[in-house]
């Protein structure tokens, strides 16, 4: 199967709109109220096989089953905590070194 396809139980990512423009509440702010509430989630393929745009089911890590349109296959994280600052590398070493010397 290429890239664009995936097996059942294959990772995936998935995207739906949970809530339209107009099913907005009307008390959220004018830039959010205006366009479509969406959700992007990762999960096992429980469809036989897909083809990205086909309208999947996917088991998630902690076991809903969700569906929506099948984006990605193979998704990997590309979020982060960003820089690491050397005053909390530090920290843990002396966090470390204080544990072992009260033991």
């Amino acid at each position: 199967m290429s890239v664009e396809t995936a097996r059942k139980n294959a990772w995936v990512q998935i995207h739906a709109v949970v809530l339209s423009a107009d099913e907005r509440s009307k008390k959220t702010p004018e830039s959010t109220r205006t366009v479509p509430l969406e959700m992007w989630v990762h999960g096992f393929l429980l469809n036989d096989a897909a083809r990205v745009g086909d309208e999947v089911e996917v088991e998630t890590a902690i076991g809903r089953v969700v569906r929506g349109k099948l984006c990605n296959c193979s998704p990997s994280y590309t979020h982060t905590y960003g820089r690491t600052l050397p005053e909390l590398a530090e920290l843990g070493r002396r966090l470390s070194a204080l544990k072992h010397s009260l033991q």
